[in-house]
């Protein structure tokens, strides 16, 4: 099951509303208690306080001692040693606050004595249990707001943070009810901050799924329309062969039937190379690069010397790397074949090998007649010809960016500096091993 950051935010800050709440319940009834007793001493000492005077006074006192003595609040008031003393008080109690631990059945008393200057002693005295409960009585009236805040906060939290997770709610089914062809960028307008960047970050992936879904509507459509065109001779050339009147003129009719059957060999070879490359992932390994670079020259070797061009390797420093093997073949034998196509008879065409810092780079240098600048820009583009001489498909350097950038590294082209030519280049990082 999936976690709710929405779930898991309001448990969090319910459990921590409530963690306070009781604490401050706690300390909150611990000084209402305490004030409550403290209190409760203050109406022992201000009833004591009366019996500063003559007789007048306290018989004053004795009136209001038996107005005090009622049920909830029981204080008692005994003059020693005139008045009678009750079993529970000591005769030799000393002035000042005392606690009785009640004994043979007397309740615990909380008593204050007053020496009165003229030889005799006020006692104030009040059950503890009376106290306790007028304290606890007192202590839980403070403690009801606080309980039945509780439950409001906790509410109000679930409900806030349910209303600031709605416009998240809302982008997701929006972007459940889009169409997969057609992504369409997400809203910002009453987003939060925090929220901003991820929604900024989901319409930059949407827009560059539809700009590749732009690009493979664009390749289908050159696909379908460079299959067309080869299948369209082979038909025409067939229908040709099947009007030859001798076997001189069927073999004369043979030759460009056989060539249309080899473009559409190789057409169709190369568009499998690249759906299978856009479909799996790179498997990466060691690649030993000179013994690579010597099968391709050994693979390539009846073509060049067939054209009467020069084939070899440049050995400047780059033993190893970790890379594809069959991506990387892809990548270099484009480049060997695009080269040895527009290399005239008696040209060359350099396989080189070499290190530039923390990269490895392949290149593939002939002396062909370039390109202008202008078609350098597009010589990467699917069905892009360097030439219009009707050969090839254009597809051998799109495949070989493709391969490239799922290797991480990077491919150019440019003209020679030093002579005509090109010089096709693939970059790749080295691993620090490598």
């Amino acid at each position: 099951m999936n976690r709710s950051l929405q779930r898991h935010l309001s448990k969090m800050l319910a459990g921590a509303v409530l963690a306070c709440g009781v604490i401050a319940t706690a300390v909150a009834f611990y000084f209402a208690y305490a004030e409550a007793q403290e209190f409760q001493d203050d109406a022992l000492r201000q009833i004591a306080a009366l019996s500063a005077g003559g007789p007048s006074e306290i018989r004053q006192l004795d009136a209001a001692s038996k107005a005090v003595e009622d049920p909830e609040s029981r204080i008692r008031v005994v003059r020693l040693p005139g008045g009678p003393r009750p079993a529970w008080l000591p005769p030799d109690i000393a002035p000042g606050f005392r606690t009785l631990a009640g004994s043979d059945g007397q309740e615990a008393m909380r008593v204050f004595v007053r020496d009165t200057g003229t030889g005799n002693r006020l006692v104030v005295a009040q059950a503890t249990d009376s106290r306790n409960e007028i304290a606890l009585n007192s202590a839980l009236r403070t403690l009801i707001p606080l309980l039945l805040l509780l439950p409001l906060l906790i509410g109000l939290i679930a409900f806030i943070v349910r209303g600031e997770f709605a416009p998240i709610l809302r982008l997701a089914e929006e972007l459940d009810q889009q169409a997969a062809e057609r992504p369409t960028l997400l809203p910002r307008h009453d987003l939060p901050g925090e929220i901003a960047p991820f929604v900024d970050a989901i319409n930059r992936l949407l827009a560059r799924v539809d700009a590749m879904i732009a690009e493979q509507r664009r390749f289908v459509a050159d696909a379908a329309h460079e299959l067309r065109t080869p299948l369209t001779a082979l038909s025409l050339q067939a229908q040709n062969l099947a009007q030859a009147t001798s076997p001189a003129d069927m073999r004369e009719r043979l030759v460009p039937l056989q060539a249309g059957i080899e473009r559409a060999r190789r057409l169709t070879v190369q568009l499998l190379d690249l759906a299978r490359l856009q479909a799996s992932e790179a498997a990466w390994t060691d690649v030993d690069v000179q013994a690579f670079a010597r099968e391709l020259i050994a693979e390539f070797h009846p073509v060049a010397e067939a054209r009467g061009i020069d084939l070899g390797i440049e050995d400047a420093g780059l033993k190893s790397m970790r890379s594809d093997p069959r991506a990387l073949g892809l990548i270099v034998r484009n480049a060997l074949e695009n080269a040895l196509k527009y290399t005239s008879r008696g040209g060359e065409v350099t396989l080189r090998l070499r290190r530039d810092g923390d990269q490895a780079l392949i290149e593939v240098v002939d002396t062909g007649p370039g390109i202008t600048e202008a078609a350098l820009q597009h010589a990467f583009d699917a069905f892009h010809r360097l030439s219009n001489d009707g050969e090839g498909s254009g597809l051998g350097l799109a495949i070989a960016r493709e391969a490239a950038v799922r290797l991480g590294g990077t491919v150019m082209l440019r003209n020679r500096k030093d002579r005509t030519g090109l010089v096709f280049c693939y970059a790749q990082p080295l691993e620090p091993s490598g």
